[in-house]
């Protein structure tokens, strides 16, 4: 059972808009996952244009934080991630974006190098991902910044949709559902 802690610390999507510098943009695809569901598969893409699937790190005794960003390119992705990489502990990252995969790898080695449990997926070509989680922005063909904490089992113990697109993501609620996740 999920504690009542964390079911409250749930930020959930009341409608399929969100804003960028307080312009709204629409949210297409299916609902967003909720805290308890099983985390929907999706297939994306290793910056060696090999497919990666959520099924492939589930199940390996880890928890695991999906941070969906924009575009690795911007400065609140790029300092999200990068802050993931040096501070969040007890956890493998997934960091997705819509970006190319040639441009992540560049942006992977410049900005990560010699990660161990932070990586870059591609949601670029088909936007399996962000279909299946509510979070492919129709105006921008981005995916939405969002996190999701996956427990051991592969359900859903925190989920934040950031509302502004140009907002970080509630970064303490993130680290406290990953040791409580880890528990």
């Amino acid at each position: 059972a999920l504690s009542p802690r964390l079911a409250l610390r749930t930020h959930q999507m009341t409608s399929q808009i969100i804003t960028f510098q307080g312009n709204p943009l629409h949210l297409q695809g299916n609902n967003t996952p909720r805290v308890g569901d099983v985390a929907p598969d999706f297939t994306v893409l290793k910056n060696d244009l090999t497919p990666a699937s959520l099924h492939d790190y589930t199940g390996k005794g880890k928890v695991l934080v999906i941070s969906s960003v924009p575009s690795l390119d911007t400065g609140v992705c790029n300092a999200c991630t990068k802050r993931f990489n040096e501070s969040l502990r007890g956890a493998q990252v997934l960091t997705i974006s819509a970006d190319l995969p040639f441009a992540q790898a560049r942006w992977a080695a410049k900005e990560i190098p010699n990660s161990h449990h932070v990586e870059c997926f591609s949601d670029h070509k088909d936007l399996d991902f962000a279909t299946k989680y509510g979070l492919h922005i129709r105006e921008l063909r981005l995916c939405a910044r969002a996190v999701f904490v996956i427990d051991k089992t592969g359900h859903i113990r925190y989920a934040q949709v950031v509302p502004e697109m140009t907002d970080h993501p509630d970064y303490e609620a993130i680290y406290a559902a990953v040791a409580e996740a880890n528990q």
